[in-house]
């Protein structure tokens, strides 16, 4: 078992499961920011976001973001009266919005079911699912101190939840969902089965377990009851495992190792098999760090790994308001990506080849993934921005 001491909990209660409280939001009496970085859009102004997801519905969603936010007042224009913008509680719903401030889809938690709060929201590689965790007090308290976390998915057309898990999931699961592009819902099916939810039994679902292994499960395979664990790499011993996304043919994962004081990563590539190996994203000249928070891009036939970087000795979370010209140099880290080509069940040295050099997309840090038309980044905790390029 690994041991952190309290501090370096602490770095990482900030990290994927964004438990922390910053500020509560406060309208700036001046403005007198410049940016140098065209197109880019504040969401929700001040440091109100974590977990952000850029859009993978480019036709209802087109410019948004999917985002949780913290405690207090919440700068964005609400479509009704349920959605409160004032007295909001930390994670108490899921949101998407767009450059404009507009909320265009949220999920409020649902008090009377024991809902406590949301963690880890995250578009899955269909437009119309969201993959996210729901914590509950294993008490029966409406406290919300002793928590517990399942796992579940929710059709945007309906609000509907799938539970893939009730409970015993971590609350740094980080998980992420593939459903078959073309699967469509049946109104006549059973919705208590994947089959019947998605359209499909070619779902799958990766996440992180509480003994820091990626689980991946194949719904199409056996399910949950055969769910595998990848062989992490080596020489990382004590860090942490971070938001494995699965590859839009649904055969390989990117993530996130992260070491205790949240100064250091490792991202890797792997397929999603039982003995296959972890294959490190190198640091190439011209870097600023080594690659963090990895997100596939496919465009066309052409298929990307989208990442951000960040200076020596910084944390990856983005504690700059990128607004600010002064930041835009790329002193606050920057965006990068890479094109690649990926062969499932080939040998190790032929599943994986890069195809280009490094790209920088952008002089500023976006976490949060490129839009399914190249249009837009994301990027959150704290600040959050969408970002349009040109």
């Amino acid at each position: 078992m690994r041991y952190l001491p309290f501090a370096a909990i602490s770095l990482m209660l900030m990290l994927s499961a964004c438990v922390y409280e910053p500020e509560q939001f406060v309208e700036s009496e001046t403005n007198v920011k410049t940016s140098e970085v065209k197109g880019l859009f504040s969401v929700n102004d001040g440091k109100q976001i974590c977990n952000p997801s850029v859009s993978q519905d480019t036709v209802d969603y087109p410019a948004s973001m999917l985002w949780l936010n913290f405690g207090g007042t919440l700068k964005v224009n609400a479509p009704d009266s349920i959605y409160t913008v004032t007295k909001a509680v930390q994670h108490d719903r899921l949101s998407v919005s767009d450059t404009a401030g507009n909320v265009l889809w949220y999920l409020m938690r649902d008090t009377e079911a024991g809902d406590c709060q949301f963690q880890d929201p995250e578009w899955s590689t269909h437009p119309n699912f969201i993959v996210a965790l729901r914590a509950f007090d294993t008490k029966k308290s409406k406290s919300c101190e002793n928590l517990d976390y399942g796992l579940f998915a929710v059709r945007m057309a309906d609000k509907k939840k799938f539970f893939f898990y009730d409970k015993d999931i971590s609350e740094f699961a980080t998980p992420h969902l593939w459903v078959d592009p073309e699967a469509l819902p049946d109104t006549s099916a059973n919705e208590s089965t994947v089959q019947g939810f998605f359209g499909t039994d070619q779902v799958r679902l990766a996440y992180v377990n509480k003994k820091d292994q990626i689980v991946f499960v194949d719904f199409a395979a056996g399910g949950v009851k055969k769910a595998k664990t990848l062989k992490k790499p080596a020489d990382v011993d004590g860090w942490m495992m971070d938001s494995p996304m699965i590859s839009p043919d649904g055969n390989f994962v990117v993530y996130n190792m992260i070491n205790s004081s949240m100064t250091g990563w490792k991202s890797f590539i792997q397929e999603l098999s039982e003995n296959s190996k972890p294959i490190e994203i190198e640091k190439t000249a011209g870097m600023i760090s080594e690659p963090v928070q990895p997100h596939w891009f496919k465009f066309g036939t052409r298929l990307f790994v989208v990442w951000a970087e960040f200076p020596q000795g910084h944390q990856y979370v983005n504690k700059e308001d990128l607004s600010d010209a002064s930041v835009q140099d790329g002193s606050a880290g920057r965006t990068a990506m890479r094109e690649v080509s990926l062969m499932a069940g080939a040998p190790s040295d032929l599943a994986f080849v890069w195809l280009s050099e490094v790209i920088e997309l952008a002089p500023i840090p976006m976490i949060g993934g490129r839009s399914p038309d190249g249009r837009f980044l994301s990027t959150g905790a704290n600040y959050g921005y969408l970002l349009e390029l040109p």
